[in-house]
Protein backbone atom coordinates (compact mmCIF):
# COMPACT_ATOMS: atom_id res chain seq x y z
CA UNK A 1 0.00 0.00 0.00
CA UNK A 2 1.50 3.79 -0.86
CA UNK A 3 1.82 6.16 1.67
CA UNK A 4 0.60 9.55 0.74
CA UNK A 5 3.13 12.07 1.37
CA UNK A 6 2.26 14.64 3.83
CA UNK A 7 2.29 18.27 2.77
CA UNK A 8 3.70 20.78 4.63
CA UNK A 9 0.92 23.19 4.10
CA UNK A 10 -1.86 20.71 5.39
CA UNK A 11 -1.40 21.89 8.97
CA UNK A 12 -1.50 25.25 8.30
CA UNK A 13 -4.40 24.77 6.21
CA UNK A 14 -6.16 23.12 9.31
CA UNK A 15 -4.98 25.73 11.35
CA UNK A 16 -6.80 28.60 9.02
CA UNK A 17 -10.02 26.03 8.75
CA UNK A 18 -10.24 25.87 12.69
CA UNK A 19 -9.77 29.52 12.75
CA UNK A 20 -12.74 30.31 10.47
CA UNK A 21 -15.08 27.42 12.50
CA UNK A 22 -14.21 29.23 15.46
CA UNK A 23 -14.97 32.53 14.39
CA UNK A 24 -18.06 31.40 13.09
CA UNK A 25 -19.20 30.32 16.27
CA UNK A 26 -18.07 33.37 18.23
CA UNK A 27 -20.43 34.56 15.86
CA UNK A 28 -23.40 32.77 16.11
CA UNK A 29 -23.01 32.89 19.62
CA UNK A 30 -23.22 37.00 19.52
CA UNK A 31 -26.05 36.24 17.17
CA UNK A 32 -27.72 34.31 20.14
CA UNK A 33 -27.10 36.78 22.79
CA UNK A 34 -28.62 39.52 20.80
CA UNK A 35 -31.79 37.61 20.51
CA UNK A 36 -31.91 36.91 24.58
CA UNK A 37 -34.75 39.09 26.03
CA UNK A 38 -32.87 40.26 29.34
CA UNK A 39 -30.02 42.02 28.90
CA UNK A 40 -26.81 40.33 30.21
CA UNK A 41 -24.75 42.96 32.29
CA UNK A 42 -21.78 42.66 29.23
CA UNK A 43 -22.64 41.67 25.97
CA UNK A 44 -20.47 39.04 23.98
CA UNK A 45 -19.54 36.58 27.30
CA UNK A 46 -20.67 33.60 25.22
CA UNK A 47 -18.64 34.28 22.14
CA UNK A 48 -15.39 34.16 24.74
CA UNK A 49 -15.78 30.29 24.27
CA UNK A 50 -14.81 30.50 21.07
CA UNK A 51 -11.86 33.23 22.11
CA UNK A 52 -10.07 30.98 24.72
CA UNK A 53 -10.51 27.98 22.49
CA UNK A 54 -9.02 29.97 19.87
CA UNK A 55 -5.74 31.29 22.17
CA UNK A 56 -5.30 27.76 23.48
CA UNK A 57 -6.01 25.80 20.23
CA UNK A 58 -4.10 28.13 18.11
CA UNK A 59 -1.97 30.69 19.72
CA UNK A 60 -2.23 34.58 20.44
CA UNK A 61 -1.89 35.45 16.78
CA UNK A 62 -4.49 33.77 15.92
CA UNK A 63 -6.97 34.69 19.18
CA UNK A 64 -6.04 38.33 17.99
CA UNK A 65 -7.63 38.16 14.47
CA UNK A 66 -10.43 35.97 15.48
CA UNK A 67 -10.83 38.78 18.32
CA UNK A 68 -10.74 41.59 15.98
CA UNK A 69 -12.67 39.95 13.24
CA UNK A 70 -15.69 38.99 16.04
CA UNK A 71 -15.89 42.58 17.66
CA UNK A 72 -15.76 44.15 14.29
CA UNK A 73 -18.75 42.08 12.18
CA UNK A 74 -20.85 41.90 15.52
CA UNK A 75 -21.04 45.58 15.83
CA UNK A 76 -21.75 46.10 12.25
CA UNK A 77 -24.58 43.62 12.45
CA UNK A 78 -25.56 43.59 15.48
CA UNK A 79 -24.68 46.29 17.50
CA UNK A 80 -23.44 49.95 16.66
CA UNK A 81 -20.41 52.50 17.22
CA UNK A 82 -20.51 52.70 21.14
CA UNK A 83 -20.64 48.75 21.46
CA UNK A 84 -17.66 48.19 18.89
CA UNK A 85 -15.60 50.86 21.46
CA UNK A 86 -16.81 48.51 24.22
CA UNK A 87 -15.99 45.58 22.84
CA UNK A 88 -12.88 46.66 21.48
CA UNK A 89 -11.64 48.21 24.79
CA UNK A 90 -12.88 44.64 26.53
CA UNK A 91 -11.64 42.14 24.00
CA UNK A 92 -8.37 43.57 23.41
CA UNK A 93 -7.56 44.24 27.48
CA UNK A 94 -8.87 40.84 28.04
CA UNK A 95 -6.77 38.72 25.24
CA UNK A 96 -3.80 41.04 26.24
CA UNK A 97 -4.00 39.02 29.91
CA UNK A 98 -4.93 35.65 28.70
CA UNK A 99 -2.43 35.76 26.46
CA UNK A 100 0.53 37.07 29.39
CA UNK A 101 -1.21 34.31 32.22
CA UNK A 102 -1.15 31.70 29.56
CA UNK A 103 2.49 32.08 28.30
CA UNK A 104 3.53 32.26 32.23
CA UNK A 105 2.27 28.68 32.33
CA UNK A 106 1.21 29.13 36.53
CA UNK A 107 -2.61 29.32 35.49
CA UNK A 108 -5.06 26.45 34.18
CA UNK A 109 -7.37 27.51 31.49
CA UNK A 110 -9.88 28.51 33.70
CA UNK A 111 -7.66 30.36 35.73
CA UNK A 112 -6.94 32.60 32.25
CA UNK A 113 -10.32 32.62 31.60
CA UNK A 114 -11.33 34.59 35.04
CA UNK A 115 -8.68 36.77 34.61
CA UNK A 116 -9.76 37.35 31.14
CA UNK A 117 -13.78 38.13 32.14
CA UNK A 118 -12.12 40.60 34.97
CA UNK A 119 -10.24 42.38 32.57
CA UNK A 120 -13.11 42.49 29.63
CA UNK A 121 -15.10 44.07 32.44
CA UNK A 122 -12.35 46.28 33.42
CA UNK A 123 -11.73 47.27 29.72
CA UNK A 124 -15.16 47.83 28.93
CA UNK A 125 -16.07 50.26 32.51
CA UNK A 126 -12.84 52.30 31.69
CA UNK A 127 -13.61 53.28 28.13
CA UNK A 128 -17.82 54.14 29.01
CA UNK A 129 -15.78 56.49 32.16
CA UNK A 130 -14.37 58.34 28.90
CA UNK A 131 -16.90 57.65 26.88
CA UNK A 132 -19.46 59.33 28.96
CA UNK A 133 -16.97 61.43 31.02
CA UNK A 134 -18.02 60.64 34.58
CA UNK A 135 -16.19 58.12 37.10
CA UNK A 136 -19.32 57.63 38.73
CA UNK A 137 -19.47 54.54 35.92
CA UNK A 138 -16.77 53.09 38.44
CA UNK A 139 -19.41 52.04 41.17
CA UNK A 140 -20.55 49.36 38.69
CA UNK A 141 -17.28 47.57 38.46
CA UNK A 142 -17.70 45.98 42.05
CA UNK A 143 -20.71 43.77 40.37
CA UNK A 144 -19.26 43.42 36.85
CA UNK A 145 -16.04 42.16 38.66
CA UNK A 146 -18.05 39.04 40.15
CA UNK A 147 -20.20 38.79 36.88
CA UNK A 148 -16.82 38.32 35.35
CA UNK A 149 -15.26 36.13 37.52
CA UNK A 150 -18.83 33.66 37.55
CA UNK A 151 -18.87 33.90 33.28
CA UNK A 152 -14.71 33.61 33.86
CA UNK A 153 -15.36 29.53 35.54
CA UNK A 154 -17.87 28.89 32.97
CA UNK A 155 -16.08 30.44 29.74
CA UNK A 156 -13.09 28.40 30.98
CA UNK A 157 -14.69 25.19 31.71
CA UNK A 158 -16.45 25.07 28.42
CA UNK A 159 -13.16 26.12 26.70
CA UNK A 160 -11.50 23.35 27.58
CA UNK A 161 -13.97 20.39 26.95
CA UNK A 162 -13.76 22.38 23.08
CA UNK A 163 -9.59 21.89 23.36
CA UNK A 164 -10.21 19.09 24.25
CA UNK A 165 -12.48 17.55 21.94
CA UNK A 166 -11.14 19.10 18.55
CA UNK A 167 -7.73 17.58 19.98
Amino acid sequence: MRRRKKNKNTGRTKKIALGGILTALAMIFSYIESLIPIPLPVPGVIANIAIISVLYLLGGGQALLVNLLRITLTAVLFGNFNSFLFSMAGGMLSLLVMVILKKSGHFSIVGVSVAGGVFHNVGQITAAVFLMDTTAIYYYLPVLLIFGIVTGIIIGLMGGYVTQRVY
